[in-house]
C-alpha cells in the first residue's frame, strides 16, 4: 500500500481527503455542483431603493460634506447581503449630488461609467476634453452612476489616476451633437413613435435601454445571463422578478439579477418610462450571453 511519505496508510475516502489536504489539495467531486452549477447561481438577489427614502440624505450630506471632504459626493446603493460595490454580481450604482459652483476633481479610470440625470439643472461632465453639458441652468444636480466596478474585483486592473488640476481642459461641444448624450425629450419622443403596448430602444454602444409600457399593459417576460439596473423616469408599476413582487414608483431604482426570469407592469393610470443599463456587452463579448427563448430554440 503507498503511503504519503509519512508512513500513514491511506486506506479510505477519508484518508485521501485528510491526507491531501495537510499538502493544500482538496477533492473537487464533494464540490463539483458549487462550481459547475447545472444553472446562473447569481449571488445578488432582486432588490428595490425607494428614492423618496434616500434623497433627504444626500440633500443633507451637500449640507455637511463639503467638496474638499469628498471626491464624489455619493451614496452607493448596495446590496445588503454583499455591500459595496455590488448593486448586481458585476453593476455598481450610486446616486450624486454636485452643489453649485461645485467641482468634482478630474481623473480617469479603467472602469465602464454613465449617468443619467434624476432631477437638478447646470451640471456638466468633460470626457475626452470635451466639454458636455448636462442640463442648462446653475442649480445642483442629482444623478444616477453606473460603473461595471465589481468586475474588477475578479480582474484586478482597474486603477484611478488624478490630474494634476482640478479641471482637465476642456472645449465647449453641442450636446445634441456628442454621441454620448441621449437627451431624455428625444429618447422619449423616439418611444412614443412606435405603436405597440411595449417598446424599448436599446442603444448598445453605451450600454442603455429607455423602455415604454402603456397603462395597464405589460412588457414580454425576460430571462437572460445578463443583468440590469433600472430606473422609474415617470409613472407607476411593479416587477414580478422570479416569485418576487417589486412595486416601485416614479424615482426609484430596482435590479434584476442574472438568469432571474423577470416581467414589467405598468399600473392602470399612466403609462410607465423607464431607464436600465445591463452588462450585456461584456458577456456577449466574453461568450457568455445566453437567454431563455434561445435555449428552448435550440433545445
Amino acid at each position: 500500500m503507498a503511503n504519503n511519505g509519512a508512513n500513514n496508510s491511506i486506506d479510505t475516502v477519508d484518508d485521501v481527503i485528510q491526507g491531501a489536504s495537510k499538502y493544500n489539495a482538496v477533492p473537487l467531486w464533494p464540490q463539483m455542483v458549487k462550481y459547475n452549477p447545472p444553472k446562473p447561481n447569481p449571488k445578488c438577489v432582486p432588490f428595490i431603493w425607494r428614492y423618496d427614502d434616500v434623497r433627504p440624505y444626500l440633500l443633507k450630506a451637500g449640507e455637511l460634506v463639503k467638496e474638499n471632504d469628498a471626491e464624489r459626493r455619493v451614496l452607493m446603493l448596495i446590496k445588503p447581503e454583499r455591500g459595496g460595490p455590488y448593486k448586481t454580481d458585476t453593476l455598481y450604482a450610486g446616486l450624486q449630488l454636485v452643489m453649485p459652483n461645485e467641482t468634482a476633481p478630474a481623473h480617469r479610470h479603467t472602469a465602464f461609467a454613465l449617468r443619467f440625470v434624476i432631477e437638478g439643472n447646470g451640471g456638466f461632465t468633460a470626457v475626452h476634453g470635451q466639454r458636455i453639458q448636462m442640463n442648462h441652468g446653475s442649480g445642483s444636480m442629482i444623478w444616477l452612476d453606473g460603473l461595471d466596478l465589481p468586475q474588477f474585483q475578479h480582474f484586478p486592473v482597474h486603477f484611478a489616476e488624478h490630474f494634476k488640476e482640478k479641471r482637465y481642459p476642456a472645449t465647449n461641444v453641442d450636446s445634441r451633437m456628442s454621441p454620448i448624450v441621449f437627451p431624455w425629450a428625444e429618447m422619449k419622443a423616439s418611444l412614443d413613435r412606435e405603436p405597440g403596448a411595449w417598446v424599448a430602444e436599446e442603444y448598445r454602444k453605451f450600454d442603455g435601454n429607455y423602455e415604454r409600457i402603456d397603462a395597464g399593459k405589460s412588457s414580454e417576460t425576460r430571462r437572460e445571463t445578463t443583468s440590469c439596473v433600472y430606473h422609474v423616469i415617470s409613472g407607476n408599476g411593479h416587477s414580478m422578478v422570479g416569485e418576487q413582487k417589486l412595486e416601485w414608483k416614479q424615482g426609484d431604482m430596482f435590479c434584476i439579477p442574472s438568469w432571474y426570469r423577470y416581467q414589467l407592469f405598468a399600473d392602470k393610470s399612466e403609462a410607465i418610462y423607464l431607464y436600465h443599463f445591463d452588462d450585456k456587452p461584456i458577456i456577449e463579448a466574453l461568450g457568455f450571453y445566453r437567454n431563455e427563448k434561445t435555449e428552448k430554440k435550440v433545445l
